[in-house]
């Protein structure tokens, strides 16, 4: 047995790890695109670093693109076999990869509308929407908690990760030569006590695990309620200041978490009484799958929905899909707040409005989870004085704020719980991924003197074997 890591090894998007099986078979786990990696990130997109059409199966953990958004170019490059995932999985890698797909189409028209001035060779998106659509057929949804025999070889067992909706654990036994592995890939470990989601399961005792450590050298500050650092921050801003705010965050996860912060605080007539817009179609449509899962959010939320039918929605709400409406903010001026995807302001509506509210003193960039220090989202939160935007460039004028508590990602203590079901005696081999490679260095060093002995940070493209382990 091996296992090769072709994504997010060493770097925190991009997740793809193919285990071999004895005689030739191969799993892919998860099936992400790389972003925020500057000049690199098209080509890291463009090779995978192995033949699709010799992928079996696919497993995915759960639906941000970085897990799932190369899939259409995994079926464009032949790969005709099932994609296994949970269903919320299934509802919102709908929304996701068309969205992706236009991305990538929208993206490639404007490049060789300059090209073609230029006199220059045209170039091809990763894929397109109708690579797209050939995707969905190939889905095969399953439960959470119940073991399922893929094939002679193979049984999958997901577990609650806690990060999105429908976020799952991979379990596998996985047989070779009479012999049986068990294998866990945590997919991305959530928080404990989350405000909507259920807290990650234990799992079943492993043989080997594929652990993600992007926070493998942070503890998240305990900062009061994302509640009250909103409010704090919106009366500053937007009260005192009279300015606007915007909030770079993730289409799913982080934008429904906002809304519910929000709306605890319009039951409490607490909420200041502004304008609020989610501008970002992804961002809509997925707040509208999240609501259609209730019975994956957590107790809390249950007895919120006793009395308020719609945790995600309040007064002074708007939901922006068309592009005139998105365009009209920038005109705004009255104090109000832009929720908008991408988190890490790589890409979508939310970079125009940075740019147009970037040089004002009286404005706030938000930033609430994740961003690779690259992009335009780790940029800001690290201090830049001036960014590029469109190949312009701005002076930060106006106030750069994070709030940490909002990141979907367990840190170093939160996946420290997530492993503590574990015997370490019995794991013969940890394997850490989904972490810059100084942060995954300090977590090894920290899980080593937890009894976890045997730990490798493979690099990209590495193929690690296993040999044969008995159960």
């Amino acid at each position: 047995m091996k296992i090769a890591f072709h994504g997010a090894a060493r770097t925190v998007t991009g997740s793809k790890h193919i285990i071999h099986l004895h005689p030739n078979k191969k799993i892919l786990l998860d099936c992400g695109l790389f972003q925020g990696m500057g000049k690199e990130t098209l080509s890291l997109n463009q090779h995978f670093g192995f033949d699709p059409q010799e992928i079996d199966m696919v497993i995915i953990s759960h639906a941000h693109i970085d897990h799932i958004g190369l899939l259409p170019k995994l079926v464009k490059e032949g790969y005709q076999g099932p994609i296994y995932c949970t269903e919320a999985t299934a509802a919102l890698a709908d929304i996701l990869l068309r969205d992706s797909a236009h991305i990538q189409e929208s993206d490639v028209a404007h490049i060789n509308k300059i090209k073609k001035q230029q006199g220059k060779s045209l170039v091809t998106p990763l894929y397109t929407m109708e690579d797209t659509l050939k995707v969905f057929p190939l889905f095969k949804k399953l439960d959470m908690n119940e073991w399922y025999q893929l094939d002679d070889q193979v049984q999958l067992q997901y577990t609650e990760a806690g990060h999105i909706i429908g976020s799952a654990c991979v379990n596998l036994k996985l047989t070779e030569n009479q012999k049986t592995t068990r294998l866990t890939f945590s997919g991305d470990i959530g928080r404990y006590g989350d405000d909507i989601l259920k807290s990650p399961e234990s799992f079943p005792q492993a043989d080997a695990i594929i652990m993600e450590s992007t926070y493998g050298d942070r503890l998240h500050p305990h900062a009061g309620s994302p509640a009250e650092q909103l409010l704090a921050i919106i009366e500053k801003t937007c009260v005192e200041k009279k300015g606007k705010l915007i909030i770079p965050a993730f289409s799913v996860g982080r934008t429904q978490e906002i809304l519910y912060s929000l709306n605890q605080l319009e039951l409490e007539n607490r909420l200041p009484k502004i304008d609020y817009y989610v501008d970002s179609p992804m961002s809509v449509a997925s707040t509208y799958v999240v609501k259609s899962f209730p019975d994956l959010y957590n107790s809390k939320v249950q007895q919120v929905l006793k009395r308020d039918e719609d945790p995600f929605m309040f007064k002074g709400l708007v939901m922006i899909e068309d592009v005139e409406v998105s365009k009209s903010l920038n005109f705004k001026k009255d104090p109000c707040v832009i929720i908008s995807a991408s988190g890490m302001a790589e890409a979508g509506r939310v970079k125009h409005h940075i740019a147009n509210n970037i040089e004002g003193s009286q404005n706030t960039i938000l930033i609430v989870g994740y961003c690779e220090p690259q992009s335009l989202g780790g940029r800001l939160r690290d201090g830049a004085q001036q960014v590029s935007i469109f190949g312009k460039q701005y002076e930060v004028q106006s106030e750069v704020e994070v709030i940490e508590s909002l990141s979907a990602h367990g840190d170093y203590e939160a996946m420290s719980q997530w492993l503590s079901c574990q015997d370490p005696t019995q794991i013969r081999k940890l394997f850490l991924v989904h972490g810059d490679y100084e942060v995954q260095q300090k977590f090894a060093e920290r899980l080593r003197k937890k009894g976890f002995l045997d730990i490798d940070i493979p690099d990209q493209h590495q193929v690690i074997g296993l040999g044969e382990w008995e159960k």
